[in-house]
């Protein structure tokens, strides 16, 4: 059991290496890549921050200390946390968005205008007392009475209470 124990423990020991054998590099957007294979061809040499049992660069040399971070600062990308393109993006498509929310409201507002006038003008029909006639499902033409006239002027003052609210 004891033998069975060591050798796991021997196991264990040996694979740490392999889980740290992580390739770490800046890619052409100036975006860090982690990866557990090397980078493309086209990344060079001096885009490469870490190899696989290699350690990040450190200063070796107490003199060194405060020019390395000059150099790696002025090498470095900056990074902002946000992804410049991925947000024009969404500007984009948020403009396209409220472009055509408002074309859309605007072709309602104009439906709702020839609505409300030809509500009005049929109304102004029916109130003056003319004889009107109507199309029955049969195709024939019939003489609209009272009724009809009453219902038909109830239906139009809908149309022009929801339609002329604005006009």
């Amino acid at each position: 059991m004891n033998t069975l124990r060591a050798a796991l423990l021997v196991l264990a020991c040996a694979s740490t290496p392999l889980a740290l054998a992580q390739w770490q590099w800046v890619d052409k957007d100036g975006r860090k890549v982690f990866s557990d294979q090397p980078p493309p061809a086209s990344v060079p040499a001096d885009k490469i921050l870490k190899r696989p049992g290699s350690r990040p660069a450190v200063a070796a040399e107490p003199e060194a200390a405060p020019a390395a971070p000059k150099a790696a600062a002025a090498s470095a990308p900056k990074v902002t946390g946000k992804d410049k393109e991925l947000e024009d993006k969404r500007k984009a498509v948020a403009a396209a968005e409220a472009e055509k929310k408002r074309q859309h409201e605007e072709e309602v507002a104009k439906a709702r205008s020839e609505n409300c006038t030809r509500a009005k003008q049929a109304k102004a029909t029916i109130d003056s007392g003319v004889r009107l006639t109507v199309t029955n499902a049969k195709g024939e033409r019939e003489i609209m009475d009272d009724a009809a006239r009453a219902a038909e002027t109830k239906r139009l003052q809908v149309v022009i209470d929801r339609d002329c609210k604005a006009s």
